[in-house]
């Protein structure tokens, strides 16, 4: 049974997101597409510029459902994410803030579902997506 959580609860994060964190990311994963890693490619774009990777940007919801567990004080583990869009590039510079919006609860499964949307500092959305969480009957240690 999932506890202390209700539809519509929020949780937001804003981060900017550095060149720090775009080589990191490449180097983690081996991703060196000159989208992200060579800036004259980049400017040849329609972005103009270097832009960070898709998933390094939807990994910034990683904290928001870290945040939820937390508000649930109950052990839970991510069980995927569903319709994944990134629908803006995300420049290095651009400040991102992740919000996180139950929009159901499955008390028969254990699970929970969330609306992502990630928006840079103008507002526009750059990624979307819906979590899914599995609860398990025990509290967070």
């Amino acid at each position: 049974m999932i506890r202390n959580l209700a539809i519509g609860d929020t949780v937001a994060f804003t981060k900017t997101l550095g060149e720090s964190d775009v080589y990191l990311f490449a180097g983690i994963t081996g991703d060196l597409s000159p989208n992200h890693v060579n800036e004259e490619y980049g400017r040849t774009t329609r972005y103009g510029g270097r832009i960070a990777h898709g998933m390094l940007v939807l990994s910034l919801a990683s904290n928001t459902s870290t945040m939820i567990q937390a508000k649930a004080q109950q052990a839970c583990v991510s069980y995927g994410y569903d319709r994944v869009r990134f629908l803006e590039g995300v420049l290095i510079g651009d400040t991102l803030t992740v919000t996180y919006r139950i929009t159901e609860i499955d008390q028969d499964a254990d699970k929970s579902f969330a609306d992502i949307e990630i928006r840079n500092q103008r507002g526009d959305l750059c990624a979307v997506a819906t979590h899914i969480l599995k609860f398990f009957d025990a509290p967070l240690a």
